[in-house]
C-alpha cells in the first residue's frame, strides 16, 4: 500500500499540483485570496457588539448532537425564521456547511426519477452530492443555455424528470449565469426542480445582499436557493432556502443534516446577527463594486481579459508557473494564492483573485505594479 500511495504523490508532485496545510498564519501582506468580500471578519466593532448583546446562557459552544436529536433548538429556530422572513417567506434549513449543504441536498434524491443537468462548473460539493445520489446525470457546457435546452429536451422525451443546478456567481471566474435563461428553461417542464448555489454571491449581489436569485423576475421558479455564511457574512455554516415540501424532504433525506452534529448554537446566534447587519450594507457592497472595476483596469495592461467581479483570475496555464508567481508576489507582499488541477480544468491553472470592501485602491494599483513587472520579468 505504501509504495501505491507514495507514487500517487510522486505522481501529484511531478505535475506541480502538490498541497500542504500551512502549520501556522499566513504571512502578513495584502490579502487577495480571502473570501471576506464585505471585510466583516477583522471588523472589532461587529462582533464586539455582538457580545454586548449575549448573557451567559447564550454561550453555548456545542450542540452535542445533530439538528434532529439536539436539545436546545431556540438559536437555529430563530435564524431560520429570520431568513424565511428575509427571502419572502421561503422555507430555510442551516447545514454545517456550503459542502454539507450541497452533498446533502443533491443526494437527497437518490432513487427518484430525476435527471440531473448541471453547469460543467459547479462546485465540486455539487458533483459529489450527484455521484452520491446515484442519478443519472449530464454536464452542460458553462452557462451554454442552448445545450442546456437541448438535453433538457432530450431527457424529458427519455421520461425523466428534471433537476436544472448551477451557480449564479461562479467561483473562479467571478462571472454570472442568466437566472431568467435557466428559469426559462426549468419552467417548460412539469415537476421540474431549479437548484441555484449562491455561495459567492450572499452578501454580495441583490436587494439587502440576499443574492442574484432574489433580484431576479424569477424568483418563484427557483426551487432551492443555497447561501454560504463563511464567506461574506464572516460566520460558518450554510443555508438552503426550500420551497415547500422540500424542507421537510431534506430533514428526512439529507444524510448530511442527519448524521452530523450541529453548528455550536453561539455560532449560529452570530450568524443571525451578521446577517441582519448585512442586509444593510448597501455602502460596503458599492465600494467593492469600484474595486472590481479598477481591479479589472489592473489586469487588462497584462492582458488577463475578464469579468467586471469580486472575483477575477490571471490564468498561467500550468501549475508551475500559478505556484511560481504566487510565490513572487508574497515576495512583494501580496497574498493570492494558486489554483490548480483538478480545481479547475487543465490548462486554466491560475492565481485567483477575490477582493475585499477593505482593501484601497492604492493597493489594487500596486498589486497590477508588480504583476507587470512579474510578467516583463517573466515574459
Amino acid at each position: 500500500m505504501n509504495e501505491t500511495i507514495e507514487q500517487i504523490l510522486s505522481d501529484i508532485a511531478t505535475v506541480g499540483n502538490m498541497r500542504a496545510i500551512p502549520e501556522a498564519d499566513m504571512a502578513s501582506g495584502i490579502d487577495f485570496s480571502s473570501n471576506d468580500y464585505l471585510g466583516l471578519a477583522a471588523r472589532t466593532d461587529l462582533r464586539d457588539g455582538f457580545f454586548a448583546t449575549l448573557r451567559p446562557d447564550d454561550i453555548q459552544m456545542s450542540a452535542s448532537a445533530s439538528r434532529l436529536l439536539a436539545g436546545r433548538q431556540s438559536a437555529f429556530t430563530a435564524f431560520e425564521r429570520c431568513l424565511k422572513e428575509a427571502y419572502a417567506g421561503r422555507d430555510a434549513l442551516l447545514f454545517n456547511s456550503g459542502y454539507h449543504a450541497n452533498t446533502g441536498i443533491t443526494s437527497a434524491f437518490a432513487g427518484s426519477d430525476y435527471y440531473i443537468l448541471a453547469d460543467k462548473l459547479v462546485h465540486a460539493s455539487i458533483i459529489d452530492g450527484i455521484r452520491l445520489s446515484g442519478l443519472p446525470f449530464a454536464r452542460f457546457r458553462h452557462n451554454d443555455f442552448g445545450h442546456l435546452a437541448r438535453l433538457a429536451e432530450k431527457t424529458s422525451r427519455d421520461g425523466y424528470k428534471l433537476i436544472i443546478i448551477a451557480e449564479s456567481v461562479y467561483s473562479m471566474d467571478g462571472d454570472r449565469a442568466d437566472i431568467d435563461a435557466l428559469a426559462e428553461i426549468k419552467r417548460r417542464y412539469q415537476d421540474s426542480i431549479l437548484y441555484i448555489d449562491e455561495a459567492h454571491a450572499v452578501g454580495v449581489e441583490g436587494p439587502g445582499g440576499l443574492g442574484m436569485c432574489m433580484a431576479s423576475s424569477s424568483y418563484d421558479d427557483i426551487d432551492i436557493i443555497v447561501g454560504t455564511l463563511g464567506k461574506a457574512l464572516a460566520s460558518t455554516g450554510a443555508y438552503a432556502m426550500l420551497k415547500s415540501p422540500l424542507r421537510s424532504f431534506m430533514v428526512n433525506k439529507a444524510r448530511s443534516l442527519i448524521f452530523s452534529t450541529a453548528l455550536p448554537p453561539l455560532c449560529v446566534k452570530w450568524s443571525q446577527y451578521i446577517f441582519e447587519k448585512c442586509l444593510g450594507m448597501e455602502a460596503e457592497r458599492e465600494q467593492l463594486r469600484r474595486l472590481s472595476q479598477i481591479l479589472a483596469d489592473e489586469l487588462l495592461t497584462i492582458g488577463a481579459k475578464g469579468y467586471v467581479s469580486h472575483i477575477q483570475g490571471v490564468i498561467c496555464g500550468t501549475p508551475q508557473r500559478a505556484v511560481q508567481l504566487s510565490h513572487k508576489l508574497a515576495e512583494e507582499g501580496f497574498t493570492v494564492l494558486p489554483i490548480r488541477t483538478p480545481t479547475v480544468p487543465p490548462g486554466t491553472d491560475r492565481l485567483r483573485l477575490s477582493l475585499s470592501a477593505n482593501i484601497t485602491p492604492a493597493q489594487i494599483s500596486s498589486l497590477g505594479s508588480a504583476l507587470r513587472k512579474l510578467y516583463e520579468i517573466n515574459g
